[in-house]
């Protein structure tokens, strides 16, 4: 007989493995930082052109690798950073040993490196698994690892990568995640031009005293300008479990999802768990397909977390899942009860910038209102056939919108947090006056977050209110889909779902929250399922509950286009101080915009 099983070559092995690790540039720049990381660099520059397609280059000052050990750095499974004793202790972030080997299968390698005290630095070269010999080579300190022409000894796996522009886009959000998970290091991204020249995408400065968190500098340059005055700081600890961090104001979102940065253990991580836990935290706060900006740190101990669960090492599994979501959930809620009625100040900051293009009009000596252009004469005066402007000619008296109004008789009329309210407009925004600066509140938004709030609680203080279902709704699942939803059914029960098994392949719903009306059974049940497979566990049905307590609160509000008399406006301004998350609705929308005294000023060009 002809034996057909055949053990594959050692090249066709590494082209394989290769594929595992190395998915795209960035994967390949991920495994090389970390190294740098590892090294105890305190600098690293990252260097690429084409996507990372044609060259990637990683700088550092890190400790380096002996020429006796550079051989050994290309083989699959060599490494120093753990041994066989211990693979549940893991605290570096490269541990594996497949990545040099890996990059050298899949393209052209080169590590130049010297250790301190060696008199050479030394170099070994691998071109699509084929191996040099070791030469001496011309470097003062740390390491070079250069990467050309990835993939061109796979090119099926080049024909899928993204164009040159989205794997330079992937390469920048890794040396982001990297340059959070390592604050104290230095960090310089390069991107050269094939034409010649090159581009600094950014450059930060090491700083070795900041601990485990990045400084507002860093945040702001990585994330977003406004995000450290637009976010609050998270600090929450469950048993052996802590987390550590800042998360964005719901009213200071993005639409995409890359400015998301978790970490476990000092590690990167991309786990459905914890982004589910994210969703979850944030799940009545936000408006649709809109995402939080935050970046969280979360420590457990190593033996309960298992980060060998892929290649890439960007997946995690945790001994105790529901303890690290009630953590997540329990913390930026903390943080966000704390904010209380707090509301981002880049809205402000945008309203301002969209102004501001006006005022240019202004200061040429030229304003447009309605249909009529005035020229300015001065501080005081217009020429329109008026002397001056307490006179109003009858096309500008007829387009006032009606008003009520009030002065602050007092200074302490107005110490409150959110003021004192002077006016409502259009009947539909309250203006309140601050000791230094105004505030606009929409009066529709910020009630309905107010009732939203007191609806919760009272379901929560009712939650046992169960309605029992006249003839209980007999659902058929797949078995392994039924035991994921009997394992939490004392859970679902807390929140008014009563389910129990029926037979095999079937769940049996006898009650459902009262609150819930009459709901489609047999789609509550396949969100739920849908809800466990992406971690989100019983969320959802909290958040379809949140979703019926949200549209009763819209109903229940105060609606735009009635007239508030000053003392109901000052009552709406006192329950938002009182009440948490009023600062946004429940539909992720900004129940109010604070303009300081200073920068109202600036429009006119008094300062």
């Amino acid at each position: 007989m002809v034996q057909k099983i055949k053990k594959l070559s050692e090249h066709s092995i590494n082209r394989i493995a290769a594929g595992e690790v190395i998915e795209r540039p960035a994967s390949a720049v991920k495994e090389l930082v970390e190294n740098s990381i590892d090294a105890g660099a305190n600098q690293i520059e990252v260097i690429f052109s084409e996507g990372g397609k044609s060259l990637l280059k990683v700088v550092d000052d890190g400790i380096g690798i002996a020429r006796m050990d550079l051989s050994l750095a290309i083989q699959r499974h060599a490494t120093s950073k753990i041994t066989d004793l211990n693979l549940d202790d893991i605290k570096t972030l490269g541990f594996r040993g497949e990545a040099l080997p890996s990059m050298g299968a899949a393209g052209s390698l080169s590590i130049t490196s010297r250790v301190e005290g060696s008199e050479s630095a030394f170099n070994i070269r691998v071109d699509a698994g084929v191996v040099s010999d070791i030469k001496p080579a011309a470097l003062s300190k740390g390491t070079i690892v250069e990467l050309t022409r990835l993939f061109h000894a796979t090119p099926a796996r080049l024909k899928f990568l993204r164009t040159d522009r989205s794997e330079a886009r992937a390469i920048t959000d890794m040396v982001r995640s990297l340059a959070l998970a390592a604050p104290e290091v230095g960090f310089t991204l390069i991107e050269q031009y094939p034409e010649g020249g090159q581009r600094k995408v950014f450059s930060l400065e090491p700083h070795p005293d900041t601990g485990k968190l990045p400084t507002n500098e860093r945040l702001n340059r990585l994330l977003d300008k406004g995000f450290a005055e637009n976010s609050f700081m998270v600090n929450y600890q469950i048993e052996e479990a802590e987390i550590v961090g800042f998360c964005s104001l719901p009213t200071f979102t993005k639409g995409i999802s890359n400015s998301q940065f978790l970490f476990v253990n000092g590690r990167p991580v991309k786990d459905r768990l914890l982004q589910g836990a994210l969703r979850g935290a944030y799940v009545d706060h936000l408006a649709k397909n809109k995402y939080p900006l935050v970046v969280l740190y979360l420590t457990y101990p190593a033996d309960l977390v298992d980060v060998n669960v892929h290649p890439t090492k960007a997946e995690v599994r945790f001994r105790n899942p529901g303890l690290i979501r009630a953590l997540i959930v329990k913390s930026i809620h903390e943080g966000l009860q704390r904010e209380g009625h707090r509301s981002a100040p880049a809205i402000s900051s945008q309203l301002l910038g969209k102004a501001r293009p006006g005022l240019d009009n202004y200061r040429q000596g030229q304003v447009t209102t309605e249909n009529r252009t005035i020229s300015v004469q001065g501080d005081d005066s217009v020429s329109d056939g008026m002397n001056k402007l307490d006179e109003f000619p009858p096309w500008l008296e007829n387009a006032l919108p009606s008003i009520t109004s009030s002065l602050v008789e007092s200074e302490n009329d107005y110490r409150y947090p959110l003021g004192a309210a002077i006016v409502q407009f259009h009947k539909k925004f309250i203006v309140s006056q601050t000791p230094n600066g105004i505030i606009v509140v929409d009066q529709h938004a910020a009630h309905e977050r107010l009732v939203y709030e007191k609806l919760k609680k009272q379901f929560v203080e009712k939650r046992s209110e169960t309605k029992r279902l006249l003839v209980p709704e007999i659902i058929e699942f797949a078995t392994s889909e039924v035991e994921l939803i009997i394992e939490i059914k004392d859970e679902l029960a807390q929140l008014g779902l009563v389910v129990e098994e029926f037979g095999q392949g079937a769940i049996c719903v006898r009650e459902i929250p009262s609150l819930l009306g009459n709901p489609d059974v047999k789609s509550l049940l396949q969100d739920i399922l849908e809800g466990l497979i992406e971690g989100n566990s019983t969320n959802i049905v909290e958040q379809k509950i949140n979703e019926v307590i949200s549209r009763m609160s819209c109903h229940g509000s105060i609606r735009a286009g009635r007239t508030l008399t000053i003392p109901e406006m000052n009552e709406l301004l006192r329950e938002m101080e009182k009440t948490p998350h009023s600062g946004q609705c429940n539909h992720g929308r900004p129940t109010y915009i604070e303009m300081k005294l200073a920068d109202i000023e600036r429009l006119f060009g008094r300062t």
